[in-house]
């Protein structure tokens, strides 16, 4: 989605703002968010973790979590409405960026550069290099999927991917953290590297409710290449036996009990 804005957007200009549900601007009021960016330019267009960071002329950014539903659509201004748009920036050359959430959990904000509102994320888990993780984990008895899923730790990774990622290291989620040995610290860095590499090259994880797509309104693929999420009952494409499902950290967990240890 980044780089998609970036293609699609550096150097646009918005020339109006409608709100229709305040709830995405929870953070802003509506009159503040609008009058921020009426007539901005988008100059820029960064990530840390989950939050889209889309740097204008003055120095403000304006942040954009998708959360559960959220997606952003860009289209031509006179297309038709789609249902639960609840921002739309209408650009100078004709075309409109559309926030659409139905299950309204997503949020767009203007902050100042220095992004006070993100200060208590963690390292961003593709900047996260080796002994970064190693000091994380032994500092932490917590269960291994948990601290993967805890953004204030490790930013970027989600339900889906801490599945794929523990898989790939053949690493269980129950684990404590601070019990893993050096191998396994170097198997669960190379899987993170690993695993959201690939899920960025397919363009992302659409699953059956079809929510997450790109600006064009086009799924990702990645879930074609999953290996135990969502896959309880089915063989684990590595030794075969049946991926199974628990919960750890209030989140469904899939996992293989044959490979993962």
């Amino acid at each position: 989605m980044r780089r998609d804005l970036a293609r699609e957007l550096e150097g646009a200009v918005i020339d109006d703002v409608t709100v229709t549900g305040a709830r995405s601007v929870r953070r802003n009021d509506t009159r503040t968010f609008r009058r921020a960016l009426r007539g901005a330019t988008l100059v820029s267009f960064g990530r840390h973790g989950k939050y889209l960071l889309m740097g204008l002329d003055d120095g403000r950014v304006l942040v954009a979590h998708l959360r559960m539903s959220g997606q952003f659509l860009l289209v031509p201004s006179a297309a038709a409405p789609v249902k639960h748009t609840h921002v739309r920036l209408a650009l100078a050359d004709g075309r409109e960026l559309r926030f659409v959430d139905p299950r309204t959990f997503g949020e767009l904000f203007v902050t100042t550069a220095d992004l006070p509102e993100l200060a208590t994320l963690g390292i961003d888990a593709l900047d996260l290099d080796r002994p970064a993780l190693e000091a994380l984990l032994g500092a932490r008895r917590g269960r291994l999927k948990a601290l993967l899923l805890d953004q204030r730790v490790i930013a970027g990774i989600g339900n889906i991917y801490s599945d794929e990622i523990l898989w790939t290291a053949r690493l269980r989620g129950s684990r404590p953290a601070n019990r893993l040995r050096p191998v396994e610290v170097g198997r669960l860095h190379d899987a993170i590297a690993a695993v959201l590499g690939e899920a960025v090259a397919r363009r992302g994880s659409s699953l059956a409710d079809a929510q997450y797509v790109d600006l064009a309104g086009q799924p990702g693929s990645y879930q074609e290449a999953h290996n135990v999420y969502g896959r309880a009952g089915l063989p684990c494409p590595r030794c075969g036996r049946a991926v199974e499902r628990t919960v750890v950290a209030q989140r469904s967990h899939f996992w293989c009990r044959n490979c993962q240890r």
